[in-house]
């Protein structure tokens, strides 16, 4: 079974809830629904699970009244052996997009608070529409990813020791013992090969075997182009797999801004804009934008018609290349601008499952451009992505200019510190 940091998460909330419901939100197979009901079955007395898409029939529940003794009512229709004990209970509504209705009933629930609720949806983003009315101030939003690096490197079994060493090798800026650097280097490899989607994690511990998890990945990928073609609005739907499926060339490209004459000849953003934040509010890629300038608050300098898109999982941007993709990088003979189209990636992967909104900078003569921007205290934090080691010239100019006090290189190399430059192994970024 597969440790989850988001349960941790779900035990904060029940002891400190206070009428309110919990929805959690997110792409298909990550994991919601095998967390919530292993968190149930170890801190409720009832567990009530309903899943919309699973068994349509149970809209039903939710037509009419929706007071909670009505709701319990209905509900015990369709699941006899249901058993609603108060404050004792936990009730699921799964795939709550496909029961706009279900999601209105939230704020009754909330209100009448002898029912703990969590609802979880893969499509939210793209199926607000449908809702009659939003359970505004009774419903805490929240996202879930899948596995980010410290998770896949307990599912494959890493001592605690080795994580806690490498945090302290993080905050006090030590090197890393070289044979340790190694095979943490490896490690890494294997997750921007399998990523960390659950069900393809399962089958790597499993097997070890990468012709599996290429399967594996394979049935995602296809589950969501069914998507695309289900959900998608039909004027949206070529555009928005089209777009998709194009964001492996955007990754290969040396200037990856995202550019629409790529995806098609003479494309423009007014043409497949609404696709892109399909795919955004999916869950199936997210986005980062490109600053003006370097100064705080980031978010005041973003240009919203500059930006690049990434995968939410690395190992599904891997699969996307072919196989022989995953030997080259295990075998870390990859070069050229997709190997760092794929280490760009796994950084936007490790920022992004870490909450952080994603910016770069690059000025407009190319001169300058850095790979990702956080914020350190209310100075700009610089962070340079390298997939080989060689010169950072972008960095060393923008640590001369005011405001910003340090800043990081991340790449295949070891831990040290030149004045106000920080260089890092990559896999150290799972503790910024």
């Amino acid at each position: 079974m597969l440790k989850r940091k988001f349960t941790e998460y779900l035990k904060k909330w029940k002891s400190v809830k206070q009428k309110e419901c919990l929805l959690v939100c997110g792409a298909r197979q990550i994991g919601k629904t095998f967390t919530i009901e292993e968190f149930a079955k170890n801190n409720y007395e009832s567990f009530v699970e309903l899943n919309f898409e699973q068994f349509p029939a149970l809209k039903s529940a939710f037509d009419g009244e929706l007071t909670v003794a009505e709701m319990i009512k209905r509900i015990s229709v369709h699941i006899p052996t249901a058993r609603f004990i108060p404050h004792k209970t936990l009730i699921f509504l799964d795939e709550i997009q496909a029961c706009p209705q279900a999601r209105t009933s939230l704020k009754f629930w909330a209100i009448d608070d002898t029912y703990d609720v969590i609802a979880s949806g893969s499509l939210l983003g793209v199926n607000y529409k449908s809702v009659s009315s939003f359970p505004v101030g009774y419903e805490r939003q929240v996202n879930m990813y899948s596995l980010d690096f410290e998770e896949y490197l307990w599912a494959i079994g890493l001592s605690e020791d080795v994580i806690e060493s490498l945090r302290e090798h993080f905050m006090n800026r030590t090197k890393v013992d070289d044979s340790i650097h190694r095979k943490m280097m490896e490690y890494l490899r294997e997750y921007m090969i399998v990523g960390g989607m659950p069900a393809v994690v399962n089958q790597f511990v499993d097997s070890h075997n990468f012709g599996i998890v290429h399967q594996e990945q394979e049935k995602i990928i296809s589950a969501y182009l069914n998507d695309i073609a289900k959900y998608a609005e039909a004027t949206e739907r070529t555009k928005a797999r089209n777009c998709f499926l194009s964001i492996p060339r955007q990754l290969a490209k040396e200037n990856t801004k995202f550019q629409y004459s790529v995806v098609e000849r003479n494309g423009t953003a007014r043409k497949f804009v609404n696709a892109l934040d399909w795919l955004r509010d999916a869950g199936i890629v997210s986005y980062c934008y490109n600053l003006s300038t370097l100064q705080f608050p980031l978010s005041a300098y973003v240009r919203e018609d500059q930006f690049r898109i990434y995968m939410s999982d690395i190992g599904l941007l891997t699969f996307m290349y072919g196989f022989e993709m995953k030997a080259a990088l295990m075998e870390d003979t990859l070069t050229g601008p997709a190997k760092g189209g794929i280490f760009e990636n796994l950084m936007a992967d490790i920022l992004h499952k870490k909450k952080y909104p994603l910016y770069f900078y690059k000025k407009d003569d190319s001169s300058v451009e850095i790979e990702f921007v956080l914020t350190s205290g209310i100075n700009p934090l610089p962070l340079e992505v390298k997939a080989k080691n060689g010169r950072t010239q972008s960095l060393n100019t923008v640590l001369t200019w005011s405001g910003v006090v340090e800043g990081y290189k991340f790449g295949n190399c070891n831990v040290g510190v030149e004045d106000k430059k920080i260089t890092m192994p990559i896999y150290l970024a799972m503790f910024i």
